[in-house]
């Protein structure tokens, strides 16, 4: 059987094989709120050693070391900063932290500085050549230049994430290809950086869709299953990557034995009256159904943690970190954290004292995660990284 035939959600491995030793990393989609909060998440991360090349023993056994980072949308803005970073980072080296401060998240938090796309810009955008190009540009320019898929490392697996609009499927990138399994793959491909994030945080419809151009002499000679033909393979037509899964979870969760899952998510919210107008309405049952298929996802996962299944952690932007077991959890009083978690799903600008609650949250929920459900012996944190803000 292969990867495509499974369910989405399924906990099969391929063809029914184990899953491999090995930790793969989830960031979820949510704009600027998603890449502040996944920077802390990192933060805390790389000072546990979760991005040294060390094998990992966890609670229920042995875990190995990062071989996949999976993300989508908001949570690709902050993976392609840390991916073609990586090299740089030398992530076995003591002062890592450091590093990590300054070539990930410094440049991050000058991003969110700044509004890319703001609801006039998009209108102004669109009247003169196309939203999604000129979200490509503003990444182009202030955080990945001209660099491309080539650039990101041999190891980990980075994994940018879209949804193909013509195929209805997965649509991914990385260095060693790019496809949809209907389509077709890519070998090696040399899309940049800038153009790729711009997919996987096209948000339908005002950022979508990004249109690539390829030759279909590019194509692995039959790597599609029904659709590699034109216009499917020389002009796909792609969206958000939280379009068709929200957390990045369907290149992980099927093939590595330890997940780690960072939901960064919106809230889907009760509606007491639905307006009557087709558009807004079809808006509401499309918010709908993409609730029910990330419940559904979700679901899934925490049941496999729960059942040793699979083994790591799953840990929301909406959590309450009371519920966590961990001595020495740094606070963060739930009504101050739900307020982080009600910031909207944009891409624009966020004042410093938000962005470092952002931070703190992360790396905090994140702390009590790895410590509660994936690995004993840990020392608990001394302080936030910014003490003065703290989550509220």
């Amino acid at each position: 059987m292969s990867v495509e035939e499974l369910s989405p959600v399924s906990p099969e491995a391929p063809g029914g094989a184990s899953p491999d030793l090995g930790i793969g990393l989830c960031l979820s989609g949510g704009g600027y709120r998603a890449m502040l909060f996944h920077l802390g998440v990192l933060w805390r991360l790389a000072e546990l050693g979760y991005l040294s090349s060390a094998d990992r023993t966890g609670k229920h056994g042995p875990i190995g070391t990062l071989q996949r980072v999976s993300s989508v949308s908001g949570g690709s803005i902050v993976a392609g900063v840390l991916g073609l970073a990586w090299n740089e980072l030398k992530v076995d080296d003591a002062d890592l932290p450091e590093r990590f401060r300054r070539l990930v998240v410094n440049p991050v938090e000058q991003f969110a500085s700044r509004t890319t796309v703001s609801i006039w810009s998009a209108a102004i955008s669109a009247l003169v050549s196309s939203v999604n190009k000129s979200l490509t540009r503003n990444y182009q320019r202030r955080l990945y230049g001209k660099k491309t898929l080539q650039d990101f490392p041999d190891s980990p697996h980075f994994v940018i994430n879209a949804t193909n609009l013509q195929s209805g499927a997965l649509w991914r990138f990385s260095k060693p290809y790019t496809r949809d399994w209907r389509v077709g793959e890519i070998r090696n491909p040399t899309d940049t950086i800038a153009k790729v994030v711009g997919a996987s945080s096209a948000f339908p419809p005002f950022l979508s869709p990004a249109r690539f151009k390829y030759d279909e002499s590019q194509y692995t000679p039959g790597s599609g299953m029904g659709l590699q033909m034109p216009p499917y393979t020389t002009r796909p037509a792609l969206s958000d990557g939280g379009v068709y899964d929200n957390l990045g979870l369907e290149t992980v969760f099927k093939n590595f034995q330890t997940v780690i899952v960072s939901n960064a998510g919106g809230q889907y919210r009760p509606k007491k009256k639905i307006i009557g107008d087709w558009i807004l309405q079809s808006y509401r049952v499309m918010n709908t159904i993409d609730n029910q298929v990330r419940s559904l996802r979700k679901r899934v996962l925490i049941s496999s943690l729960a059942s040793l299944d699979k083994y790591g952690a799953y840990w929301s932007i909406r959590s309450d970190i009371s519920g966590y077991p961990a001595e020495g959890k740094l606070p963060c009083p739930h009504e101050q954290t739900r307020e982080l978690a009600d910031i909207p799903t944009d891409l624009a600008a966020k004042d410093k004292t938000t962005q470092r609650r952002l931070i703190n949250w992360g790396y905090a929920i994140c702390d009590a995660g790895i410590r509660s459900w994936v690995e004993d012996g840990l020392l608990p944190p001394n302080d936030f990284p910014y003490p003065n803000e703290r989550v509220g």
